[in-house]
Order: C-alpha cells, then sequence, then structure tokens
C-alpha cells in the first residue's frame, strides 16, 4: 500500500498499469477530455516495494511529524494539519553545497527558515531538535498511523483494514 499523487495515478491509468477502483468528485481536464481523478488505485502487476521510502517532501514532513525542527512548533500541509506552514530547510545550506536529501533536510516553519537564512545551525544558534536520519518504510508506517483516522480521505478508508495495520505496525 502505498500514497501517490493524483499526478502520478493518472498517468498510471494512462500507462495501463493501473485499474481505478474509487474516484474522487474532483475533476481534470485537457483541452479534449475531463475525468474524475482516482483516489484507489490497483496495480496490474506486483511491484517489490523499496526498503527506502522515496524522498519526496510528504515523506520528509511524515519522518518529522509534520513538526518544525528548530522550534518544535507543528504545522500543516494544505489542510492536513492545523498549525504554521512547513517548509523544506537544507541544514548544510544550499548556498554552500548543501544537498536535499533525507540527511541534510529537516521541516521547518517559515519564520525558522528565514531567521536561519543560509548558516548551519550552530551558526545561527538554532540546535536541531532531532537530527535528520534516512527513515524506513515502518518508521513512516508508524508515525503515519498516530494520526486519527479523520485525516484520511473517506474513499481510503473501505480499502483499509485499520485493525490490520495496527496489529503489523503496533
Amino acid at each position: 500500500m502505498s500514497i501517490v499523487s493524483w499526478k502520478e495515478a493518472v498517468k498510471a491509468l494512462f500507462l495501463d498499469r493501473v485499474n481505478v477502483v474509487a474516484e474522487y468528485n474532483d475533476e481534470v481536464h485537457s483541452p479534449t477530455m475531463s475525468m474524475k481523478i482516482p483516489s484507489v488505485v490497483a496495480l496490474k502487476e506486483y511491484v517489490m516495494p523499496r526498503k527506502t521510502p522515496p524522498f519526496n517532501r510528504f515523506n520528509l514532513y511524515l519522518r518529522d511529524s509534520f513538526t518544525c525542527q528548530y522550534c518544535g512548533e507543528e504545522g500543516q500541509i494544505n489542510g492536513f494539519r492545523d498549525g504554521v506552514t512547513l517548509t523544506l530547510d537544507h541544514v548544510y545550506p544550499k548556498s554552500r553545497g548543501g544537498h536535499l536529501n533525507w540527511l541534510n533536510t529537516v521541516a521547518a516553519c517559515s519564520d525558522c527558515n528565514i531567521k536561519k537564512a543560509d548558516k548551519t545551525p550552530a551558526e545561527a544558534g538554532m540546535p536541531l531538535k532531532r537530527q535528520p536520519f534516512v527513515p524506513s518504510q515502518y518508521n513512516l508506517k508508524a508515525i503515519a498511523k498516530a494520526y486519527p483516522k479523520r485525516s484520511l480521505h473517506d474513499t481510503w478508508l473501505a480499502f483499509l483494514d485499520m485493525d490490520r495495520l495496527e496489529e503489523e505496525y503496533p
């Protein structure tokens, strides 16, 4: 089970890699057609999951529990959580050759990101609450499980065996 963006789901549908199981009420349009956005898709062929989750904004925020790693304020993503808006921050600044990856990027509120600017945490006097790390799929699932079911879209609930997930990822 994975979360993919609606764009990835639509692309997979056009490449005939998935079957649509459920749809959102929202539609996406092109000049020649319109279609409902898939909310649940099933792969036509099994794909072995990666041991390391993909590095993307949502997974990074999930790893950091939607919390600024400098001040500890809880953040939000597009209404998913209430609080300050989160940004990505390079621990070792990009302007000095820092890379966008699991070990050099943390979630930060806008105020802390601006305050830190192009300094290291030590130079800015802003120690990290937790050092960045490469999470496993199990880390992310355990963190995600802590969020209430109301955080999930209604169309997903029928396809999630929440009791089984709680047994597998206590």
